[in-house]
Parts: structure tokens; C-alpha cells; sequence
């Protein structure tokens, strides 16, 4: 089988379904903003030298794979999509606290680059934010969105957040703004 079809090289592509739209719709922002949230966030699963958190973020890719699928699904035509579950919520809400025990206390925002694998994972929670951006943008032209994938994305970008400070701690790096005052 071929990799190249031809059938995208007049801006269209099609949908989970077979409905065909324009490349820039708004639903193929939102798998393809996914889409790239996966690769980025792979780069840190790539760094990662913690087996436990290797498995954890390879689950979130697969999350996010069931996402990219959802938001790709056009209607009811698909009878069998992935889902998204409350425990799978749960399951980063958990991980979240864990990890934020384990901090200093955040006084003032957090500047990105102490190492690689932070920065990654900072960029990834940007992806993730225009991610939700995008689906939210989806939601009011009309197309509805699981509740809990709306709530996944937002609850991942809390995650990486608190997964980059992590990081940085590890590494011994300082991250906090120091703002500029007369």
C-alpha cells in the first residue's frame, strides 16, 4: 500500500466516515494540534530515564491517540470509537498531586529551559493549551466533543506543568520569573 493517496492535493481531506473537508477546518486543527502534542510529547518520553513515568506518558499518547480519533470522527457514522474515561482523568489528577507534594511552592509563574526534558514538556503543555483552544473553538461552530476529552486536555496541560517542575527539580534548576522592578 501506498503511502500517498493524491486525494489531499487540493486542500481537502477526509474525515473518520468519508465526509470530505478543507485541510484548515476546524475539526482537522483539532486532531492535527493532537497529532503534533503527541510527537512533542514523545520527545519526552524519549528523554524520560524513569521507567514509571516512560509508561505513564506513552498512556497519555495513547490517550491522546483516542482523542485525535474522536475529534477525526465524523457524527454517529462511526459506530466503535475510543474513549476517554473518568478513571483516565482520575488517573492524571492522582499524579498531579503526587508530584506537587513533592515541590516547592509556587509563588510566581515558571520559566521554561532549566533542560531539554523540560523544556519539552513545556512546549508540549503550550500544544496542549491551543489544543483545547481549538476544541473549544469546535464546540461553539456546532460540533460536540465528549465532555471528558474537553476535561482530559485541560487536566494534561495541569500534568505537564507540574511533570516540567519535576523535571527541573531533578535537575537542580531554578524556574520561577524574577520579575524586573525599579
Amino acid at each position: 500500500m501506498k503511502i500517498y493517496t493524491k486525494k489531499g492535493d487540493r486542500g481537502e481531506t477526509s474525515l473518520i466516515g468519508g465526509k470530505r473537508v478543507p485541510k484548515n477546518h476546524t475539526r482537522v486543527e483539532a486532531y492535527g494540534t493532537v497529532d503534533e502534542l503527541i510527537s512533542a510529547i514523545g520527545i519526552v518520553r524519549a528523554c524520560e530515564t524513569d521507567s514509571y513515568y516512560k509508561k505513564f506518558i506513552l498512556d497519555i499518547q495513547n490517550n491522546l491517540m483516542n482523542i485525535a480519533a474522536i475529534l477525526a470522527a465524523e457524527g454517529d457514522t462511526v459506530k466503535k470509537l475510543p474513549e476517554i474515561s473518568a478513571e483516565d482523568l482520575a488517573l492524571l489528577e492522582n499524579e498531579i498531586d503526587r508530584i506537587t507534594e513533592t515541590l516547592p511552592k509556587l509563588d510566581r509563574f515558571v520559566i521554561p529551559g532549566g533542560n531539554v526534558p523540560e523544556s519539552f514538556a513545556h512546549l508540549s503543555r503550550s500544544i496542549c493549551r491551543r489544543a483545547e483552544r481549538i476544541i473549544v473553538s469546535l464546540t461553539k461552530e456546532g460540533y460536540p466533543v465528549p465532555e471528558l476529552v474537553e476535561a482530559y486536555i485541560n487536566r494534561l496541560s495541569d500534568f505537564l506543568f507540574t511533570f516540567a517542575r519535576r523535571l527541573n527539580k531533578e535537575a537542580e534548576n531554578a524556574d520561577l520569573w524574577i520579575p524586573k522592578t525599579k
